[in-house]
């Protein structure tokens, strides 16, 4: 394990060229996770082993450091979701999130148990740990502020907003099938209470709470809508209450995070009297009204604050990953089963979920691509092995985990650039 000023030199000598150096690394055809995973495998165990972050022993340090990371990360998220929402535009996000969810855990799980000879359970478990797309690592595919209107960007997002949570129930299950978590002889007590209540209590608790935040906010500032509030504090505190609420009723907390940042943005919009304006150009009353100074929104308002805590705790967590890779974690299995998920059972997931949505082909070949895998992955991870994962089935699922994210940091990162902006200039044309 790393030194406390060693640590502290090399976050911050890093942090210090990549402030120094944002336009030179814009144009890079590479996103900025494959630097902070190169640097941690250089400094980590495969190369210097100058330092080596053990995810066993530390597991429950990682466990909060990456539950806070996907937190910010759904709500930065959930308040750049355009207004209005509507069923149509929502729905091929709400099939991903479940419909290709199931069918990529059911897969990955199957892989798992004829080739790398995984207990049923620990099947299940690893299916769940990888299906879900990674809200933090994926900023480069996703909405870049609330105003943004493209299709692509909105699927990605919306997706790994929902996906997080909605990975939770399978998550249970293959707990329940390992003894760690009861589900019920007929897996009943699993349907009712894992999947059909924590869903839907999740999702009332962030709606409710979004937006009764929204309406105290408007009406503490008055009329004139002038009172200054602390928007960052607004927004962290949401953030606790809903996702401290939701687990305390044993609801999906992640799903709560999410919906509170939608509701709080969508009502925060309907009381200002605004469709969502692009940046830069005057707002659009819902009145056909002339336009007017918008109001300040405590969504947006918050969204600066949220984002540079992603960026950090993305700049933390990828350095850890590459601390926890040795040469020997790389194995024939664990590489054919990453390839397996990125190339064959997430495209085949999205064709399933997209089915009749009228989507492009390329629509969809982008979308069954970018399924990046992060952050998300090792807390799901870290929480089965806080909750009593045996030690053998930890360490196989530690090694596969990692091989995943790293990969998917090298795979999606170098392709994302080329490939969104070769899709960008051929809908410009077209």
């Amino acid at each position: 394990m790393i030194s406390t000023p060693l640590w502290f030199l090399l976050v911050g000598g890093l942090l210090l060229f990549m402030a120094l150096t944002p336009a030179r690394l814009k144009s890079l055809p590479i996103t900025s996770a494959i630097i902070y995973l190169a640097v941690g495998l250089i400094v980590g165990p495969t190369v210097l082993n100058v330092f080596h972050f053990n995810p066993l022993k530390e597991s429950a340090l990682l466990e909060v450091l990456t539950e806070v990371a996907v937190l910010i990360s759904l709500f930065s998220a959930g308040v750049k979701m355009p207004a209005p929402i509507s069923f149509q535009r929502w729905r091929t996000p709400v099939l991903l999130a479940t419909v290709s969810m199931a069918a990529t855990v059911a897969m990955v799980a199957a892989f798992a148990y004829y080739l790398l000879d995984l207990p049923l359970g620990a099947c299940i478990i690893l299916g769940a740990i990888v299906a879900p797309t990674d809200p933090v690592l994926a900023t480069d595919v996703q909405i870049r502020h609330p105003g943004d209107q493209d299709e692509l960007r909105f699927t990605l997002t919306c997706e790994a907003g929902m996906n997080d949570g909605s990975a939770f129930p399978f998550v249970m299950l293959g707990m329940g099938l390992l003894g760690l978590h009861e589900v019920g002889e007929t897996g009943l007590r699993w349907f009712l209470l894992d999947v059909v209540w924590a869903t839907v209590a999740g999702i009332a608790v962030g709606v409710a709470g979004g937006y009764l935040l929204a309406r105290l906010v408007w009406k503490i500032r008055g009329p004139q809508q002038k009172r200054e509030l602390l928007d960052d504090f607004l927004g962290l505190g949401l953030i606790g209450t809903v996702y401290g609420l939701s687990v305390l009723i044993d609801a999906w907390g992640f799903l709560a995070v999410f919906f509170a940042a939608v509701a709080l943005h969508q009502t925060e919009l309907k009381l200002a009297g605004l469709v969502s304006a692009q940046p830069g150009e005057p707002p659009i009353t819902t009145a056909g009204t002339a336009p007017v100074e918008p109001p300040p929104l405590v969504s947006e308002g918050s969204l600066v604050f949220k984002e540079h805590l992603e960026r950090l705790s993305e700049v933390v967590l990828i350095l850890l990953v590459g601390g926890m890779l040795f040469i020997d974690s790389w194995s024939w299995p664990a590489v054919a089963f990453a390839l397996f998920l990125f190339v064959v059972a997430r495209p085949l997931s999205v064709l399933l979920g997209t089915a009749g949505s009228g989507a492009s082909w390329r629509m969809r070949g982008l979308t069954g691509w970018f399924g990046v895998r992060g952050i998300g992955s090792l807390y799901y991870l870290m929480y089965v092995i806080q909750h009593g994962l045996p030690e053998a089935l930890a360490l196989q699922l530690i090694q596969v985990t990692l091989v995943v994210i790293t990969l998917s940091v090298l795979m999606h990162g170098a392709s994302v650039k080329p490939l969104m902006n070769s899709f960008w200039r051929r809908r410009h044309r077209a």
